[in-house]
């Protein structure tokens, strides 16, 4: 995807070297394990969904997790890193869509629409659009993981700026769809003794109409 077209910087950012630094950087064991830790208490409280899709999964650590849970949920992707989507596609063989969000238009609908470790990256314009995508890919659950902060604020990452932005990210969605209701919510802990991750906090919602 030529970089021209791209709206915005944090697009530019992830679609180029960085995004493929980042690729290569988030792998690993540890990582797959933290996450079928995190999606096992997320599944439990929704059930066994037939369809999800990852908005920015990058090479799919989440996703390769959540395989080896649920290895008959069919799977898809969202990302516009080249590198990562198609390391993703190569292993395993689900469908990824590379292209930014923001481009991004589908009329499918998948029992959960779900996003991680993205929107803190998104540039702040742009998140109600990411937000209407993300119900509008959802038939029934939505599922965000992110930094939170009570107000919005922007930090410096790895040496960039206007890189990375925190909030009340799942507030602001639950404000934007009246139909939308919090199921469960936890906390991820960088010093957890079994499964340590990102001090990220989830949020597990679902559509009541």
């Amino acid at each position: 995807m030529p970089q021209a077209n791209f709206k915005t910087e944090q697009e530019t950012f992830w679609a180029g070297e960085f995004g493929d630094e980042y690729t290569f950087r988030n792998d690993g064991a540890n990582m797959l394990a933290a996450n079928a830790s995190l999606f096992t208490k997320v599944f439990s409280r929704m059930g066994k969904p037939k369809s999800i899709v990852e908005f920015g999964c990058n090479q799919g650590m989440n996703l390769k997790a959540i395989n080896t849970l649920l290895p008959e949920t069919k799977l898809t992707g969202v990302e516009i890193n080249k590198t990562a989507a198609e390391k993703l596609e190569k292993d395993l063989g689900i469908k990824v869509h590379n292209t930014s969000i923001l481009d991004f238009d589908t009329t499918e609908k998948h029992d959960l629409a779900m996003i991680k470790g993205v929107l803190i990256h998104i540039n702040p314009e742009e998140l109600a659009t990411v937000y209407d995508k993300l119900y509008a890919a959802s038939s029934e659950y939505i599922f965000v993981c992110e930094y939170y902060n009570p107000a919005p604020v922007a930090i410096p990452y790895r040496g960039h700026d206007n890189k990375l932005f925190k909030r009340d990210f799942a507030g602001e969605i639950l404000e934007r769809f009246s139909d939308l209701e919090l199921v469960d919510y936890g906390f991820c802990y960088r010093r957890d003794p079994v499964f340590p991750m990102d001090d990220v906090t989830w949020f597990l919602m679902r559509k009541t109409k």
